[in-house]
């Protein structure tokens, strides 16, 4: 019977096999990091140019010369065109607001990331416990729609009341006079020609008040009408 020959060198443990990968990994990945290190700011500033013309901006630099190593001057009048339109709501509706104001109505722009909310006090848009708007707020409103109405904007109209009990035959909370003065304004825009595809109406009677209600100030404040517009829809 043939004797088996022993080994010259003990057999490895598998954990320190696998330890070896790990560092060639490693060893490689470093290498690949000192290489990137070194950027060609001739082809840096290459592919700069080439995304910015790619989403529509130019550059205002002769393409025939050399690239410096300087600031490089770009112009993007047609980069993300949803941030343009985001920025022209805002002015738009900055302006609609200066309109409440000269009439003397209170109101205020609210933005929360995609989202834009025009809130107006309600006072001297609707006479108490009517839900019939003033004919001065039914002319803002009116030039509201006009201004919009070829937009494309998702409005939702949400009215709002404190939450004094309220004392007419023909409501029998506050939740349904806040829904029908929001239904009444909703009923405004489409009279002008705004797409009923693109509007919506709630109330929320006295259920979500900015402030307490323990004060005539603070009701007034509760008292409100909101046009929420999403950017995201545009």
């Amino acid at each position: 019977m043939a004797r088996k020959k022993p080994q010259e060198c003990p057999s490895l443990p598998g954990w320190l096999v696998s330890f070896g990968d790990l560092m060639s990994l490693l060893l490689t990945f470093f290498i690949l990091l000192y290489s990137m290190s070194t950027v060609s700011l001739e082809k840096f500033y290459q592919s700069i140019r080439g995304i910015t013309e790619a989403f529509g901006g130019r550059t205002t630099k002769d393409e025939s010369n050399t690239i410096v190593p300087n600031k490089v001057e770009l112009e993007f009048k047609k980069f993300h065109p949803k941030l343009k339109k985001k920025e022209r709501l805002r002015q738009e509706l900055f302006q609609i607001k200066q309109m409440l104001a000269q009439a003397g109505i209170e109101a205020e722009v609210i933005e929360h990331g995609n989202r834009f909310i025009l809130r107006v006090q309600s006072d001297r848009i609707f006479l108490p416990g009517s839900d019939e708007p003033t004919p001065e707020a039914r002319e803002i409103f009116v030039a509201f729609c006009q201004r919009f109405k070829d937009s494309g904007y998702r409005i939702n109209i949400v009215g709002y009341t404190d939450n004094t009990p309220i004392r007419s035959k023909r409501f029998l909370n506050n939740w349904e006079l806040s829904a029908f003065r929001a239904i009444n304004i909703l009923r405004l825009f489409i009279e002008c020609g705004y797409d009923p595809r693109y509007l919506s109406a709630v109330g929320r009677g006295e259920y979500d008040p900015m402030v307490p209600n323990d004060s005539p100030q603070n009701r007034a404040k509760n008292r409100r009408v909101e046009f929420e517009i999403e950017v995201s829809n545009i």
